[in-house]
């Protein structure tokens, strides 16, 4: 698990970071500041082990605020100035995100954080799985957890999450959700649906059954449905 903080002057800014962190199941934050001299004082008596950093704000940039920090953490730079690319990579940045960024690029960001963290601490490669994420359905963070889960479905700019028993309807795009769950056991059969590999009862080369749900089989998919599923 990461520890991190944000530092960012505009609220609206930490509060994306929040919900995305919040699907992120091995990063945990510790803390969101709105300003460098903030998030110094905390650091003095708090370890942390990843940074998210913007580089224009007020008081001081993200540059002064590294020049100021001992021993900084890793850095993953959060800014809407494309300009300030090579500068911020000569800090030893572990990623760049320019503003607005999805959760798609987000996730890259932190599992590239997590890389560097495991290859420091001679850990696993692989960020540790979780059984569960929260994900927004209307005003609700509702907790979803993993082996419940048969399918998702496209439904139109929303995500449906198919468990036992029910549906969570959910703001996330399909490369979202395929980000989310490929590292949890999930398979893409067709641009509309992922499924849980372990929950596969029979497929041939256009459908696949889920429990008693035939679920189309994208032709683009098929390969990798065969690769990874290989019958004996």
């Amino acid at each position: 698990m990461l520890k991190a903080i944000a530092i960012d002057d505009e609220p609206i800014a930490l509060d994306v970071i929040q919900g995305l962190t919040d699907k992120v199941t091995f990063v945990e934050m510790v803390g969101y500041f709105s300003s460098g001299l903030e998030a110094m004082q905390f650091l003095k008596p708090n370890a942390v082990d990843l940074i998210f950093l913007d580089i224009k704000m007020p008081d001081m940039s993200g540059f002064e605020f590294l020049k100021s920090v001992p021993n900084p953490p890793m850095i993953v730079f959060t800014t809407a100035y494309s300009e300030h690319a090579i500068e911020g990579f000569e800090y030893d940045a572990i990623d760049y995100l320019l503003k607005p960024f999805s959760l798609t690029r987000f996730l890259k960001a932190c599992n590239k954080a997590y890389e560097q963290h495991a290859l420091r601490e001679n850990l696993p490669a692989a960020p540790p799985q979780q059984p569960f994420i929260f994900v927004k359905s209307g005003y609700e963070n509702i907790r979803v957890e993993f082996k419940d889960l048969l399918y998702a479905e496209a439904l139109g700019n929303y995500v449906q999450l198919v468990l036992e028993g029910r549906k969570v309807i959910t703001r996330l795009t399909m490369s979202e959700a395929e980000v989310l769950l490929s590292a949890q056991g999930f398979l893409r059969i067709h641009r509309s649906y992922i499924v849980a590999k372990n929950r596969i009862l029979k497929f041939d080369k256009k459908s696949l059954w889920i429990r008693n749900t035939e679920l189309p089989i994208g032709p683009l998919f098929l390969p990798e449905i065969e690769k990874t599923i290989i019958p004996l």
